[in-house]
C-alpha cells in the first residue's frame, strides 16, 4: 500500500526561495508540494483551504510577521506542523517564534538532507531547532524562567504601557487606536508584543 504524502504550505515573501524550494521538494519521495504563499493574509487563506501536514514559514512577511501567521494557524489547527525556515539567527526572533508555537526553527542555510529529515521528524510530531542556535536559546529560556511579573513590566516601552493601560480599562483595540490615532493592525501588533513580553497568552 502507497504511503500518504506528507503535504507542505511553503510561505516566503521572495518568489526565488519559493521556486527553489518547490524544486527541491519535488524530486523528494512522499513530499507534496500543495500550494504557495508570498503574504500572511495568502498563508492564512492557502492554510486553511489545503490544510497541509507541515507549514514552512518565513518570520519577515510583508503586511505581517510569521510570529503572527504560526500563532493563528496553532489556534485553528492545534495539530498543524509550522516549521520557521529563515536567514534570522538572532536569539531574540528564535524565542518569538517558540512562544507563537513554533514546532521547528531552520536556517536556510541548512543542507538538503538535514531540512528533509528535520521536515519528516517535525511531521512525526518531534521539534526540532537548528543546532548553529540551540545552545544560545537554551541559554535564554533558563534566564527567561527567573524573570519576575515587574521585571518584564519594566521591558514595555511607553507606548506598550500606555496601550496596556487604556486595554486594562476595557477600551477594545479599536478605542484604543482612535484615542491613539493609530491603525487597529498596529495596536494588535503592539499588543501581540505585550503579551510575548509579559509571557501571557490573553
Amino acid at each position: 500500500m502507497k504511503s500518504k504524502n506528507l503535504r507542505l504550505l511553503l510561505v516566503d515573501d521572495h518568489q526565488i526561495v519559493l521556486l527553489g524550494l518547490q524544486a527541491l521538494f519535488s524530486s523528494v519521495q512522499d513530499f507534496e508540494i500543495v500550494g504557495t504563499a508570498r503574504n500572511a493574509t495568502q498563508a492564512m487563506t492557502e492554510f486553511t483551504r489545503l490544510a497541509p501536514d507541515v507549514v514552512l514559514l518565513d518570520v519577515r512577511l510583508p503586511d505581517r510577521s510569521g510570529f503572527d501567521v504560526c500563532r493563528e494557524i496553532k489556534q485553528a489547527a492545534p495539530a498543524a506542523k509550522v516549521i520557521i525556515l529563515t536567514s534570522h539567527a538572532d536569539d531574540e526572533v528564535v524565542l518569538k517564534a517558540i512562544t507563537a508555537g513554533a514546532d521547528g526553527y531552520l536556517l536556510k542555510e541548512i543542507d538538503t538532507a538535514h531540512l528533509i529529515n528535520c521536515i519528516q521528524k517535525v511531521a512525526a510530531g518531534e521539534s526540532i531547532l537548528d543546532p548553529a542556535i540551540s545552545k544560545n536559546v537554551m541559554e535564554l529560556l533558563r534566564n527567561a524562567r527567573g524573570i519576575s511579573p515587574a521585571d518584564r513590566f519594566e521591558q514595555l516601552s511607553p507606548q506598550e504601557r500606555r496601550i496596556l493601560e487604556l486595554v486594562s480599562k476595557g477600551k477594545t483595540n479599536k478605542e484604543v487606536a482612535m484615542e491613539m490615532s493609530l491603525s487597529d493592525k498596529t495596536v494588535k501588533n503592539y499588543f501581540s508584543n505585550i503579551l510575548e513580553k509579559l509571557q501571557m497568552s490573553r
